[in-house]
């Protein structure tokens, strides 16, 4: 039977979630973001590094130092970023990360200024039904079709460069959470707010059950993974292991629900490590977590962006259940708590493989293997022998 894990306390993972939520974090403006995940790992007596740009690299100590293992989540999120100036005052956008102009459209959002903030609405081109009619649905969904209407006396260009507004502003969006006595939680920036929240919560139960995890972990806390660099450079060099964690679409064609956690099996960057993906699995099943398998076709992660940068290791991806990505989002505690529950679980797991901490090998005895020879063999589609294509080796 397998230990008991120790419980999340889902109060905190709740608070530390509406806390981040409350903090505006685009790809590119995360410096207060990273100063409240530091705080709290210090709260969890956790030591941590920062690099220059601040990505959080922390160390959960183990009874061993290597191979050591890395676990992810990012704390940028989508926005937006000032492209020009209209001449009626009003600001083009461009967004910052990967995401539709039509989820912008109708939310309240922060410009930041380098002296200040300017509150407004994001808004299609055509934004009165009243003096547009049919026109309003005939406009394209673009980037170039909406237009940030500042709370501010402005009715030209020269009025807007004088609130402060510059090309390169930063714009945050109003992430409107809302927790509900259902359990469901809908908000924008869950991706991956939600996830940061869920392995902090991990790390808090781990901590105080004053359970010795086997090895080493690093948890990261990175800030580029909205546009795709992520870990890149974040790994110490001794880790194996990388497990990232991120969200996880429920939609038409995927697994994913928002009662679970599920184990990505691949995403846009080609199949995730079998061996490891296997292990998380089997610990969901020893400790009764709920959990899916799922391919995510539209989906980049920080696990890919450290494969990307040539780090040998073994990558796997956790994500929380979640309706409506990149829009106005919405999961449930129960895919939340499953996650940090499966998080609590590998980190008290023993490695996949002891013997990674000595990547290079000049011999197969132990190297892994996926399925055993003969079985991987057993197939109905043979290949014929390879005397009666090429006849009989002649001996030298």
């Amino acid at each position: 039977m397998a230990a008991k894990l120790p419980e999340p306390d889902l109060a905190y993972l709740q608070r530390v979630l509406l806390e981040m939520l409350a903090i505006p974090s685009p790809t590119g403006f995360t410096d207060t973001i990273v100063r409240y995940v530091a705080e709290r790992l210090k709260e969890l007596g956790i030591p941590f590094e920062l690099t220059r740009r601040g990505t959080i690299r922390a160390t959960l100590k183990g009874r061993r130092y290597s191979p050591d293992r890395a676990v992810s989540a990012h704390l940028d999120t989508i926005g937006a970023i000032v492209r020009e100036i209209h001449a009626n005052g009003r600001v083009g956008l461009a967004p910052v990360g990967c995401w539709s102009s039509r989820f912008a459209e109708g939310s309240r959002v922060s410009l930041f200024t380098d002296s200040g903030v300017l509150r407004g609405s994001v808004l299609p081109l055509l934004a009165s039904g009243h003096a547009f009619n049919t026109a309003v649905d005939q406009l394209p969904i673009s980037w170039d079709h909406v237009e940030l209407r500042l709370d501010a006396t402005t009715a030209s260009r020269a009025d807007t460069l004088a609130l402060g507004v510059e090309v390169g502003d930063f714009v945050a969006f109003d992430p409107l959470p809302e927790f509900t006595e259902s359990g469901h939680i809908s908000a924008r920036h869950l991706d991956d707010k939600a996830g940061v929240a869920a392995l902090l919560t991990a790390l808090k139960a781990v901590v105080e059950s004053r359970q010795e995890p086997p090895i080493d972990c690093h948890p990261l806390f990175t800030i580029t993974e909205e546009t795709g660099s992520g870990a890149a450079a974040a790994l110490p060099f001794d880790v194996s292991e990388f497990v990232g964690i991120d969200i996880a679409p429920v939609a038409a064609g995927q697994q994913s629900s928002e009662h679970a956690v599920s184990v990505a099996l691949q995403d846009s960057g080609g199949p995730y490590d079998f061996h490891l993906s296997r292990h998380l699995l089997r610990l969901a099943g020893q400790h009764d977590i709920p959990v899916r398998r799922d391919l995510f076709r539209y989906y980049h992660s920080d696990a890919q962006s450290a494969v990307t940068a040539g780090h040998d290791i073994r990558t796997a991806l956790l994500a929380f259940g979640c309706d409506a990505t990149h829009g106005y989002e919405r999961t449930h505690l129960d895919s939340l708590a499953a996650l940090a529950r499966l998080l609590s679980a590998y980190l008290l797991s023993p490695p996949v493989f002891a013997s990674d901490a000595q990547p290079a090998r000049s011999s197969l005895e132990r190297f892994s293997h996926q399925l055993e020879h003969d079985a991987q063999m057993e197939s109905e589609t043979r290949v014929p022998p390879v005397d009666s294509v090429l006849g009989p080796r002649q001996e030298e």
